[in-house]
């Protein structure tokens, strides 16, 4: 998917808008890993440019996850502590880049291995549980900025956080820390937000160019500059973007950090790298198809090819002093939600990291968090909007519960977990599905006929279900099995079968028994098994067999 440059009056402002809030986010989460904070902006970088470049997502926005931290965080304090226990992070970190670029490597093996489709295998519910459950989070956690907590963002996407509060004691500490000019700035910006979404500015071509959320930061430092001149209302280091800015001697290129490729064949950093590749690329398949899911469009990304985007990646990062990439549905969703159109504006948000970072950080660091925080609301709103849960209620309990369990396993823990604990309970009742239907049974008053039809697959899973709907057959009936409609019956079933055709006989209940040509694996002809263990005098076949036993 090349670039289309058609769209740029929708792209580059959503890409402004993204990179604002990639920015502290990237910063964020190179804190909570324990890395150098510029190793975010370097991530965040190479996400934009070259996973964007490469990537055939049209929306889809790449950068450091929170989903990575815990290992990242592990591997650097393992890597760098030595056999007396001190630790050191001009060894630990060098050392963890080369897994980085390992873990790239094997990325790009897996697409070439075709694994790009395990995202598919995940229900629309878990994944529409992940998006409401990052909407729910992001709002949350954007309250103490908005109220100016004098906080910075840590563990974004975790429940429990590294200062050893969670998401929503986080939120009762800033009730007690206050600062009336962030939330002036905060209910500003708001209000700005909801009038650009009104029907009749929309209508306004000047407001079609210029978004809502670039107002919203522009006024944020006008405001911000203000209330700083006086002492009441200043707004503390912590609740501004806080750029690194590099220092006259080294400059800029003295930011960036090269691996220590002494140990890269030790067991160590291997298994880190393969960790890396195998968490990335599945948290990449899911935003992915999550992403595709809010598209207008309803795109299709190429996943085999993202899985090489994102191992490009990651090699690159590594390479530089970056940290581990994956697709994130957070800038992606903004990106959406700013009005993107094509992937102009992920490579347009990566170019802007890159030029600010270099030429301007000062005035990216004169960006409240609380302006940022307004248009996180908005994000989040959109994602958890109350439709969408009456929507996935109406669709019954078995799509409801996995999808409002998936929001809170991940808004408790983190976005990995939730997934799992989402996709559990959905697997469970597809399970709980198949062993309670296996087949329908109806019962003719007028023939007197219980007739027991099979599914189309009977696997060993459904064997108490036919046991019990045959035990509860009374005695001196009539009872039709049908399993002319089944493509699969498994062995335990039919031997089910075989033994209730003999106990029948105690019970003066008159047996026909229907079976297709069920042919196995290895070749057996599985109704020829069935006879020899009856009596092959009793079938009489056709395009199926039948059988039945008299009292």
């Amino acid at each position: 998917m090349g670039f289309n440059f058609s769209y740029l009056k929708n792209d580059i402002p959503a890409g402004i808008i993204v990179f604002l809030v990639a920015v502290p986010l990237c910063l964020g989460i190179a804190l909570a890993s324990g890395a150098p904070l510029f190793s975010g902006i370097i991530a965040g970088m190479v996400g934009g440019i070259v996973v964007g470049a490469i990537s055939g997502s049209k929306l889809g926005v790449s950068g450091p996850a929170a989903g990575l931290a815990v290992i990242v965080a592990d591997a650097i304090r393992q890597l760098g502590t030595n056999a007396e226990g001190d630790f050191s992070m001009e060894i630990g970190f060098p050392l963890f880049l080369s897994a980085v670029v390992i873990g790239g490597i094997v990325q790009i093996l897996l697409a070439f291995l075709r694994a790009g489709i395990i995202g598919y295998y995940f229900p629309n519910s878990v994944i529409k549980g992940m998006l409401a459950a990052i909407g729910i989070i992001i709002f949350l956690k954007q309250i103490p900025h908005a109220l100016g907590h004098d906080i910075i963002p840590d563990g974004f996407e975790s429940f429990f956080q590294k200062d050893g509060e969670n998401t929503f004691s986080e939120i009762w500490v800033a009730m007690g820390d206050i600062n009336p000019a962030a939330v002036i700035i905060s209910v500003i910006s708001i209000s700005i937000l909801i009038l650009w979404e009104q029907r009749f500015i929309k209508k306004i071509r000047l407001f079609q160019i210029i978004q809502g959320p670039l107002i919203v930061v522009v006024i944020g430092i006008i405001m911000s500059n203000f209330f700083n001149t006086t002492e009441a209302f200043t707004l503390a280091k912590d609740e501004m973007v806080n750029l690194p800015i590099a220092s006259e001697e080294g400059g800029f290129t003295k930011l960036f950090t090269t691996p220590d490729w002494s140990r890269v064949f030790s067991s160590k950093i291997i298994i880190t790298g393969i960790t890396i590749a195998i968490v990335a690329s599945l948290e990449t398949l899911l935003c992915v198809e999550a992403t595709d899911k809010i598209d207008p469009e309803k795109s299709i990304t190429p996943t085999n090819r993202e899985l090489i985007a994102q191992g490009v990646g990651n090699v690159f990062s590594g390479l530089i002093g970056g940290l581990p990439i994956t697709q994130v549905i957070v800038r992606s969703s903004a990106n959406i939600q700013s009005g993107g159109k094509t992937k102009v504006s992920a490579v347009f948000h990566g170019v802007l990291i890159f030029v600010s970072v270099m030429f301007a950080p000062q005035v990216m660091n004169m960006i409240p968090l609380s302006s940022l925080a307004a248009i996180l609301f908005l994000v989040g709103y959109k994602l958890a909007k109350p439709s969408l849960f009456r929507q996935m209620s109406a669709l019954g309990w078995e799509q409801f519960l996995p999808f409002i369990i998936t929001i809170v396993g991940i808004v408790f823990t983190d976005l990995l977990v939730g997934i799992g604990i989402g996709l559990a309970v959905a697997l469970f009742l597809i399970l709980r599905k198949n062993f309670i239907t296996p087949f329908n049974f109806r019962k003719e008053k007028e023939a007197g006929l219980i007739e027991i039809k099979l599914s189309e697959n009977v696997t060993f899973l459904n064997k108490a279900g036919i046991l019990q709907a045959l035990n509860a057959v009374p005695a001196n009936s009539k009872v039709l099995i049908d399993g002319t409609a089944s493509e699969y019956i498994h062995p335990d079933v039919i031997e089910i079968i075989e033994d209730y055709s003999i106990n029948a006989k105690t019970r003066n209940i008159e047996l026909e028994v229907r079976m297709p040509d069920l042919i196995d694996k290895s070749g057996k002809d599985k109704i020829k098994l069935f006879k020899k263990k009856v009596r092959s005098s009793d079938f009489k076949e056709d395009s199926y067999f039948k059988t039945v036993f008299n009292s």
